[in-house]
């Protein structure tokens, strides 16, 4: 097939094709959603959203073992939620192939945290690749479920931020049909009682033997000679930042399989350039590798733990270039901000004008914390506010009457419900607000169990949020437009003074979904404003100081009304509507 440009996560969606992969479930989560998105696209993959990493992995666990080729998908902390059935997997093996990719995001351009997931590779003993752009992408999702069926295996995939959502060629090929593979009970293999997990980890210590020993002449780990002088042992973006700073001035020991690590080939290489450098983004898991073979490397004390490298970085390390001065003229920075018509902003106005303590959570909310809204004290992960509401009263119980936690509904099913359900066991009291936009928002519009549609669109069963917090126990459930104000407080005070579990579901769509229907852009009437400025406390992008006046942006404005709710002196209506 002809050459073309593809992303890095599109390229993994044609990689799990082309291998004949049939089963897909993930959990949406940037930088990695784009590869669950692209495969739903292919009529031979079933390819679904689960509420969480974990269900997804033992969905796709499920999968393989009954014969078809079978991924799944998530960001770095995702594999934390799916670290329970991966690191089992590891001991059971597989029938067909299963291939696990994780998107690491170095820099932290949409995360919590920057933690390195090669060490869960270590940690579970199962195999790691780690490709360096869009065709590398393709080509070791393809082979990965090769090498998990040849070695009996789940396979890893790590991806970066810049790998997934860069462009590079690729070359497509036509998919490889492969049938089920025959399902045979072998409860001594899948059924990880103590008797059986003994015998499977002698299983997995030969595996892992074997595939240290693979990994010396594998077709994934490279040698690129040119100038001797220095040498580099790199891998996946690194690999393609330090051949961009130093070019053929280097010579290069490129690991495409980052687990297990090889060793009398990286010895090889030690001995045939005068100095080594390890350059690996985030924690020295290479370079302590390296000196545990006794190889004089230079790595971390030189390199940042921190982020992203440049290649003006990495020259001037290696080469002792110097680093080209920051332009005088810098780029403003530009903060996230909810969106203009958000169903998050009157919500969080009202926590904010009430002082209440508030425990977040992952999703476009925990934009709430930002300044002038600042209504957010705590955000862990995913799940994390409702759980940390109950030891929060614990500890402090004449708190609980000012103390709520605030979630996503694609959060709330993600792991929020089960510390819901931890609440009412254990006698706690707070409430716990609901968000309800109806759509998984900052990863991209994904379906969620309670949108009521699948991946593709179809039409299935709708969660019914408030039926789920009565079943698990909660006496008081109520349902509230977060654009009611007036309505929110009364609402929130009440709660407050009861002494039992309590949820409030805000509900109102995400202003940015097709059926959204935008109302007409709002103006300021300068004669009646007074520059008190009470509409600016919202954080709407769309509103601005015009010197003494507000003016509102109607290119931005969606006309929500919640500034004309704050303004006392009339001064903000429909456009074309001026008051007199």
């Amino acid at each position: 097939m002809a050459e073309t440009m593809m992303l890095g996560n599109q390229a993994v969606a044609r990689g799990l094709w082309e291998a004949g992969c049939r089963f897909v479930s993930s959990y949406p989560g940037t930088p990695s959603t784009e590869i669950t998105e692209y495969a739903s696209e292919y009529p031979e993959i079933y390819a679904e959203w689960a509420p969480n990493e974990k269900v997804a992995v033992e969905a796709a666990v499920g999968a393989c073992v009954a014969g078809a080729r079978a991924f799944s998908g998530m960001k770095h902390v995702g594999l934390n939620v799916a670290a329970d059935p991966i690191f089992t997997a590891a001991y059971t093996g597989v029938s067909a192939g299963l291939v696990v990719a994780v998107a690491d995001d170095q820099g932290m351009h949409s995360s919590q945290n920057e933690q390195d997931s090669r060490h869960y590779a270590r940690a579970a003993k199962l195999p790691m690749l780690e490709p360096s752009d869009s065709a590398e992408c393709l080509d070791f999702a393809r082979r990965a479920f090769a090498l998990s069926e040849t070695y009996d295996t789940p396979v890893l995939l790590r991806l970066s931020t810049r790998v997934s959502h860069s462009q590079s060629r690729v070359t497509p090929a036509d998919r490889e049909e492969r049938e089920l593979r025959p399902y045979q009970k072998d409860a001594g293999k899948y059924v990880m009682v103590p008797a059986a997990a003994r015998a499977r980890h002698v299983v997995v210590e030969t595996r892992l033997a074997a595939l240290t020993e693979a990994a010396e002449t594998d077709a994934f780990n490279t040698v690129e000679w040119h100038d001797r002088r220095i040498g580099v042992v790199a891998a996946g973006i690194a690999y393609q930042t330090a051949r961009e700073a130093l070019g053929e001035r280097a010579s290069y020991f490129k690991l495409g399989m980052v687990w297990p690590l090889p060793e009398a080939s990286l010895r090889a290489f030690a001995a045939g350039v005068d100095e080594l450098f390890v350059i690996e983004e985030l924690d020295d898991f290479i370079e302590t590798h390296c000196r545990k073979l006794g190889l004089a490397v230079k790595g971390k004390a030189l390199f940042s733990p921190l982020g992203e490298y440049t290649a003006e970085q990495v020259r001037a390390v290696v080469l002792g270039a110097e680093t080209p001065a920051q332009s005088p003229a810098a780029v403003p920075v530009r903060p996230p901000v909810l969106c203009p018509g958000c169903p998050h902003r009157g919500l969080f106005h009202v926590l904010h004008k009430m002082k209440l303590t508030v425990t977040g959570d992952i999703g476009c909310y925990t934009l709430g914390a930002a300044p002038p809204l600042s209504a957010i004290d705590l955000c862990i992960c995913m799940g994390a506010s409702v759980s940390s509401l109950h030891g929060f009263v614990h500890a402090r119980p004449e708190m609980a009457g000012q103390t709520v936690a605030v979630i996503g509904d694609s959060t709330f099913l993600h792991s929020g419900v089960t510390g819901l359900i931890n609440m009412v066991y254990n006698r706690s009291h707070g409430t716990v607000l609901i968000l309800d936009n109806s759509i998984t928002g900052m990863t991209g519009h994904q379906q969620n169990p309670a949108t009521g549609l699948t991946l593709q669109g179809a039409p299935t069963h709708k969660l019914d949020i408030e039926a789920l917090c009565r079943a698990v126990g909660v006496g008081r459930v109520r349902v509230l437009d977060p654009h009611d104000l007036a309505g929110m407080e009364a609402a929130l005070r009440e709660e407050l003074a009861a002494p039992e579990p309590s949820v409030i579901v805000a509900r109102r769509p995400c202003v940015l979904l097709p059926y959204v229907k935008r109302e007409t852009p709002l103006a300021v009437d300068g004669p009646n404003c007074r520059g008190c400025r009470a509409c600016m406390n919202i954080g709407c992008p769309a509103i601005r100081a015009d010197g003494r006046v507000m003016t509102i942006d109607r290119a931005l404005c969606v006309g929500c009304g919640l500034c004309a709710r704050l303004c006392r002196f009339d001064a903000i209506h429909p456009e074309g509507e001026r008051k007199l």
